[in-house]
């Protein structure tokens, strides 16, 4: 009997409906098919380059192997000391195109004299402006240096190793401190003694003091001792030089503003002139006699700024 009832159709179809119900449940549940767009299909291409971006490419490629043959060196460290991280080659094209934007401006304007007199000032505005740049940096490296050394005495009377102080350093100091010893550090991970890298840093800076922390750090890793203790001293020596600077600047500040003045005061009045009379100024350059008299004017100016910059600039 019981044979039978396995045999039986109605048992048949009740396993028929179990299956039929598994499959529809599968077919709900089970994820569907995944499908790929067209475009992740095909090979992997980078995006398109511009025909602009294939030509600056091929002309910062050709400055690159001009700049090989120069001194690139002594080019890189102006560009690092005015704090610029781009490359030395793009640097130069955006020079070199401003140049003769500049020149094309005047060209249009006034005519070729103009243009050639602008195509040379935008370089030697530039590079003036780079040495604006690196002052302003080593003035606030020289600020920051009394607090950087008292961070890193502290963290050394904490227990930390002296790449730990200076690693805190590189995080909480301010700019340019920070991305100065970042690169110290970063340079002894790949392998270079730090002596030499605390001593390029302050070659770089151009900073007496911070040749003072490096020469008592050398001493210190060769000869032992409390190292937080002479950073400390260090430091208050330092904070007091700093006192002395600020105090001279303050009374040289009224030099500098006269220096400003007078500096300013030639332009000031050819630009009223232009505009007032423009014939009285137009008699300078219908004529050799003028031109000659215009360079006169710029060289007895530029003289005249030197002597300033050095009556009110002192060192101690």
């Amino acid at each position: 009997m019981t044979g039978s009832t396995w045999s039986s159709p109605a048992t048949y179809g009740v396993l028929a409906c179990a299956l039929a119900g598994l499959i529809a449940v599968y077919l709900v549940l089970a994820p569907g098919r995944v499908r790929l767009a067209p475009a992740r299909r095909r090979p992997v291409v980078g995006p398109a380059v511009s025909p602009l971006a294939q030509a600056a490419a091929r002309v910062t490629a050709l400055i690159d192997t001009l700049l090989r043959r120069s001194n690139t060196e002594l080019h890189v460290a102006v560009l690092e000391r005015a704090g610029v991280t781009m490359r030395l080659q793009d640097f130069v094209l955006l020079v070199v195109a401003a140049a003769l934007a500049a020149a094309a401006g005047g060209l249009v304007l006034v005519g070729p004299l103009l243009a050639l007199l602008l195509a040379v000032v935008v370089p030697l505005l530039v590079r003036v402006g780079l040495g604006v740049m690196a002052g302003r940096r080593r003035s606030a490296f020289a600020d920051q240096l009394d607090d950087s050394l008292q961070l890193i005495a502290s963290s050394l009377r904490a227990g930390h190793s002296l790449l730990q102080a200076l690693a805190s350093v590189a995080r909480e100091a301010e700019q340019p401190t920070s991305v100065e010893f970042a690169r110290v550090l970063n340079e002894t991970r790949v392998g270079r003694h730090l002596n030499d890298s605390l001593d390029e840093t302050a070659a770089r800076m151009e900073s007496p003091d911070f040749t003072w922390v490096t020469q008592a750090i050398a001493i210190n890793r060769e000869a032992g001792g409390n190292l937080a203790e002479v950073l400390d001293g260090v430091a208050n020596t330092i904070r007091e030089r700093n006192q002395i600077r600020r105090q001279v600047q303050a009374l040289s500040a009224e030099g500098k503003l006269s220096a400003y003045v007078l500096m300013a005061l030639p332009f000031g009045i050819a630009a009223f002139l232009m505009i007032s009379n423009r014939p009285y100024m137009a008699k300078f350059v219908q004529g050799l006699v003028g031109y000659g008299l215009i360079g006169l004017c710029v060289l007895l100016l530029v003289i005249g700024g030197l002597w300033l910059r050095k009556v009110v600039s002192f060192k101690f």
